[in-house]
C-alpha cells in the first residue's frame, strides 16, 4: 500500500489535495490537528494521513546478451565470442567450475545465518503475546522460502506471512443511496461511544453523508451528555432511545439520512440477560452491520471469552480500541486465528475524529511485528 500525508489549512483542502493525487480509491487511515506555533498567525493545520493499493508495474524484460550490438555482424560476432569461451574453458569443465564457485560461495552459510535470525525473530514473535502454534506456523512457512529470500529482507517477509494470517474489509457506504444502520455492541468501557462519534464526524466531514445516531446507553451516567455535547459541536443529528419498544419509532425519523449509527448500552459479556435485552432490541430493525468492539489491552483469553459471549448479536465486523495503551498486539492476530470475522477500524486514543484507522492487513501486520503503531 502507498502511504501518503497532506497538510492544509482546512480538512476539505487536505481532502481534496488527497483526492487529487490519489483519487477516490483512497482509504483515510488518520486525522489530527496540527497546532500552529504560538508566535504564527496559524493557529491549526489539518493532517489527514491516507493509503491506496499499489497498482501491480509491469515488469521489465530481462536484457537479452549483447543487446547492444546492433551491427550487421551481430550473428557472427556472438558465434565468435561462443567459440572463444568454448576453447577457453571447455562446457564439461565450465559446468564443474560454477558448481564450485557456488558451493564456495556459501549457500549453506547463508542459511544457516537466516535459521539463526529465525530463531531470533520466533522468540520476539512469543515476547509480542503470539500464541506458540501461530508463531511456529509463521517461522515454518519462512523457512519453506529459504531459498528465494535475502538475509536483509527477512523482516519483510514476516510481515507479510502475518499479513496473510489477517481478516480485514472496508466499510462501504453510498451518499443518497440504501440508508445504512450500523450498531455497535460491547463489553462496558471498551470505547463504544468514542467510536460512534469518530465514525460519524469521518462519515460526514470526508464522505459528505447526512448521518443520525440514536442511543440506547441510558444507563451509564454521563453517556447521553457525551453524545449530546459531541453531536452539538459537530451538528449531527441525536436521538435517545428510552424505552426498547420505542427504537423502529425513532429510525424511522432519521429515514431521510444516509448512515445511522446505534450506540448500545455497555454489557459485561458474562451477564447474558442484558445481551439477549440488546438482541431483542436490535432485532427489530432491519441493521446492515453490527462492530463488536474490544480492547486491545485484554488478553486473548478474554477478548475470545468477549466473542462467544456476545455471538447471539451476530456482529460480523470488529474494531480494536486502545492500541496506545496495549503492551503487545499479539492478540489480535490470535483472535483472527480462531473467528473469521474482519476487522474492520482501530483505534489509537480520544481524540475525535483523528484517533481512528481503516484496518489494513499490512498495517496490522507491521504494528504487530515492531510493537508499535508508528
Amino acid at each position: 500500500m502507498q502511504i501518503k500525508k497532506y497538510i492544509a489549512l482546512t480538512l476539505k483542502d487536505a481532502m481534496d489535495q488527497l483526492k487529487n493525487e490519489l483519487g477516490s480509491e483512497a482509504v483515510v487511515l488518520s486525522t489530527r490537528v496540527i497546532p500552529g506555533e504560538p508566535d504564527s498567525k496559524i493557529t491549526k493545520q489539518y493532517e489527514v494521513l491516507a493509503g491506496i493499493e499499489n497498482s501491480p508495474e509491469k515488469k521489465a524484460d530481462k536484457p537479452k546478451l549483447f543487446d547492444k550490438i546492433i551491427d550487421d555482424n551481430t550473428s557472427d560476432t556472438i558465434e565468435e565470442l561462443k567459440n572463444l569461451k568454448d576453447k577457453v574453458f571447455p562446457r564439461s569443465e565450465r559446468l564443474k567450475r560454477e558448481m564450485v564457485i557456488k558451493k564456495s560461495v556459501g549457500e549453506k552459510p547463508k542459511i544457516a545465518n537466516i535459521a539463526s535470525r529465525l530463531k531470533e525473530i520466533k522468540e520476539d514473535l512469543l515476547v509480542k503475546e503470539i500464541y506458540p502454534s501461530l508463531t511456529n506456523k509463521i517461522i515454518e512457512q519462512i523457512s519453506g522460502q529459504v531459498d528465494f529470500i535475502k538475509s536483509n529482507n527477512l523482516e519483510n517477509h514476516v510481515v507479510s506471512t502475518i499479513a496473510s494470517l489477517l481478516h480485514t474489509s472496508n466499510f462501504e457506504v453510498k451518499k443518497k443511496g440504501n440508508q445504512k444502520v450500523v450498531a455497535l455492541v460491547g463489553p462496558t468501557g471498551v470505547g463504544k461511544t468514542t467510536c460512534i462519534a469518530k465514525l460519524a464526524l469521518i462519515s460526514k466531514i470526508f464522505h459528505k453523508l447526512d448521518i443520525g445516531i440514536i442511543t440506547l446507553d441510558t444507563f451509564r451516567l454521563g453517556a447521553i451528555d457525551q453524545l449530546k455535547i459531541f453531536a452539538e459541536i459537530s451538528n449531527v443529528d441525536m436521538l435517545v432511545c428510552y424505552e426498547a419498544d420505542d427504537l423502529p419509532k425513532i429510525l424511522n425519523k432519521f429515514k431521510k439520512k444516509d448512515l445511522v449509527f446505534i450506540d448500545t448500552a455497555g454489557r459485561s459479556q458474562n451477564n447474558i440477560t442484558t445481551i439477549n435485552e440488546i438482541k431483542k432490541s436490535l432485532a427489530q430493525l432491519d441493521i446492515n452491520e453490527i462492530f463488536l468492539v474490544l480492547s486491545s489491552t485484554s488478553s486473548t483469553r478474554n477478548l475470545l471469552d468477549v466473542i462467544k459471549k456476545f455471538q447471539p448479536l451476530k456482529f460480523n465486523g470488529l474494531i480494536f480500541t486502545k492500541l496506545d495503551e496495549a503492551a503487545a498486539f499479539g492478540s489480535i492476530l490470535n483472535v483472527c486465528s480462531k473467528v473469521e470475522v474482519p476487522i474492520k477500524f482501530l483505534t489509537n486514543g480520544q481524540v475525535i475524529p483523528d484517533d481512528i484507522i481503516a484496518a489494513d492487513d499490512e498495517f496490522i501486520a507491521k504494528m504487530i511485528y515492531n510493537g508499535s503503531i508508528s
